[in-house]
């Protein structure tokens, strides 16, 4: 798929994030690590939905938005993707 396929279901995935089903909730958090991981023009974009959902008001759309903003911005991932830490975290 190309970005602007993926960037389309960012909204989708910030319209989930809610839903506490264990299986919803893993697959919406895998979905959002994953394109966040997937190249340097997704990374913020998927990084600032985390970041938002992390101070949700909801348990399950926070636990996505903190276990998302964790990994997106490992130190590891973020020299894969040739982006500067200190811009990012």
């Amino acid at each position: 798929m190309d970005d602007k396929t993926l960037l389309a279901y960012l909204p989708v995935i910030e319209r989930e994030a809610d839903d506490a089903r264990n299986f919803v909730k893993k697959a919406v958090n895998w979905a959002l690590r994953q394109i966040g991981k997937r190249s340097a023009s997704l990374h913020p974009h998927a990084l600032a939905v985390a970041r938002n959902l992390s101070g949700s008001d909801d348990k399950t759309a926070r636990w996505i938005g903190k276990d998302a903003v964790r990994e997106l911005s490992g130190e590891k991932l973020l020299t894969r993707l040739g982006i500067s830490a200190q811009g990012n975290i």
